[in-house]
């Protein structure tokens, strides 16, 4: 039995995920063959066990790190995956399909999976690229968030198992319209709260029976906008990186990137600046937020201390590859994708192009090791780091 934190290393381009303990790096387990959803990524679920999507065969995967197989589950999704989520108890799996190599919306292909069961079902709901969450309490509910028009649309789980076979197009139960531009979705299961992220601010909706209510916007409160939300279970509060600056993406190192966290209990909202530059996804550590910034003048790991606001700024080695001035950061580059557990103290950060994966100490920002993959984590890679009974399922939306 392996009692040291585990993490997961996506090369979804080469097809395998390594399985590393922390923070010695050394490999306990791989998976071959298997390309991870980069979009969907990992959802924390119950019990140590961790879902995500093969998007090459299809299938939702659950990885049991103790368990006698890796691969727990499978179960076939419709891909290319967009979102993954989970209702609270961890039992009922939803994922949204997205455009993947397409430059338009195509599918319009919902999976939702009960893992206790088995049962499965694939519906058509609307083309695009949607968030999901799938809130409890009583019945059920698969709550869409759509773009263009913007809307959460919400689907009673029982009727979505129940559709027949052949992906039957279904309507949603209920409607609450939204903004155009929603990008970034949390839930919060304490609050019996959903949250979706726009360019006014982060909507708020609670269930009213098999519907929703909505509740008071909350401001971004500094230039720019989150397209990102996460829940901090163990704070109860909700985080996201503000990206401001001029919109054309060739101009991304002058972008400006505000830490931005919201306490659920207390309503306060602070900020912190990060640098100019490319950040995007963001990890939890025990006490820390952990950020990535990438720049042509150095990039580095940024810790934000949770408690008394102090940022530790460690710097990473660059990236062959690495994205250029007057280019933008998305396309054919090599970018990092950052891992914590809210249990730990340890992050990790990749260095796509190099299979390279730096394991720091949040508290000191001291690097413990860098291991070295044999597979070149191009565009970063993803990674998701579990502790024994950390509670990172509490964030029931894959990261």
């Amino acid at each position: 039995m392996i009692n040291d934190p585990l993490l997961f290393v996506a090369d979804h381009l080469a097809g395998v995920v390594h399985l590393l303990t922390v923070p010695d790096g050394s490999e306990a387990g791989r998976l071959s063959g298997r390309h991870l959803s980069e979009h969907a990524g990992f959802l924390a679920l119950p019990g140590g066990r961790t879902a995500c999507v093969d998007e090459r065969r299809g299938e939702l995967l659950i990885l049991s790190p103790h368990g006698p197989a890796l691969v727990e589950t499978a179960a076939p999704v419709a891909v290319p995956a967009e979102h993954l989520a989970a209702d609270p108890s961890g039992r009922w799996v939803a994922v949204t399909t997205g455009l993947g190599r397409n430059e338009g919306a195509w599918s319009d292909l919902l999976t939702v999976v009960d893992l206790a069961t088995g049962d499965a079902a694939r519906v058509r709901t609307r083309a695009g690229e949607p968030g999901v969450v799938v809130l409890g309490g009583g019945d059920p509910l698969v709550v869409l968030r759509h773009r263009e028009p913007g809307a959460l649309a919400v689907h009673r789980l029982a009727d979505l198992l129940a559709a027949p076979p052949g992906c039957p197009p279904v309507q949603p139960h209920a409607r609450l319209l939204l903004p155009d531009d929603g990008h970034g979705d949390a839930q919060s299961p304490a609050h019996a709260t959903l949250f979706a992220a726009t360019g006014e601010g982060v909507h708020r909706a609670r269930r009213a029976g098999d519907a929703l209510a909505a509740a008071p916007l909350i401001p971004w409160g500094a230039p720019g906008r989150g397209w990102y939300l996460r829940l901090d279970a163990r704070r109860s509060a909700l985080w996201s990186t503000l990206r401001g600056g001029p919109p054309d993406p060739r101009r991304w190192p002058e972008w400006t990137n505000t830490a931005w966290r919201h306490d659920l209990t207390t309503g306060r909202t602070a900020l912190s600046d990060l640098g100019p530059g490319l950040v995007f996804r963001l990890a939890l550590t025990r006490d820390h937020a952990a950020f990535t910034r990438i720049h042509p003048d150095g990039d580095e790991l940024v810790l934000l201390d949770v408690d008394d606001g102090r940022i530790r700024r460690v710097p990473l080695p660059a990236m062959d590859g690495a994205p250029q001035r007057g280019d933008t950061p998305w396309e054919g580059v090599q970018r990092r994708a950052v891992a914590a557990s809210p249990g730990a103290d340890w992050v990790a950060v990749t260095r796509g192009g190099h299979g390279e994966v730096h394991l720091v100490d949040a508290r000191t920002g001291a690097e413990a090791a860098r291991p070295r993959l044999d597979t070149p984590l191009h565009h970063g890679g993803h990674a998701a780091l579990r502790a024994a009974g950390d509670g990172a399922e509490g964030d029931p939306v894959g990261r």
